[in-house]
């Protein structure tokens, strides 16, 4: 339900740069599931989250991920960490660097909130094809 009435200039940049972050499909995915009740939280994202926090210049998305997988796990929502570990990944973070966040969510937000984050990258890297 992406009315184009409601696709200003900030939705565009931040559209293009959460494509970028999170991937074609994905964002795809999530444009085309938007309905009447989900598409203003959906615009909301896109330009306040993608476009006004990401696309600002004196962090680079790689740093922005570092953080967002922090406090992602540490608030204990594992869909969006999912999504944001592939977009990590995307970013140019390694696995190693995976595993060091991880590390330091669990001893500063809790041993659950660090276990379930290695699960769930475990899944995404394997989704992605990425097992050693």
């Amino acid at each position: 339900m992406t009315d184009a009435n409601s696709r200003g200039e900030k939705f565009e940049r931040g559209l293009q740069t959460r494509r970028t972050v999170l991937g074609e499909a994905y964002v795809e995915r999530s444009l085309k599931a938007a309905d009447s009740f989900n598409w203003p939280i959906q615009k909301l994202a896109t330009e306040y989250c993608w476009d006004e926090i990401w696309n600002r210049p004196d962090l680079d998305k790689r740093s922005r991920s570092l953080l967002n997988l922090g406090m992602i796990a540490a608030l204990n929502r594992p869909h969006e960490l999912k999504v944001h570990i592939r977009g990590a990944l995307n970013n140019g973070l390694s696995k190693a660097e995976l595993r060091e966040v991880f590390l330091q969510v669990a001893v500063y937000c809790g041993m659950p909130a660090g276990l379930d984050s290695f699960r769930i990258a475990k899944d995404v890297f394997a989704e992605m094809g990425l097992v050693d």
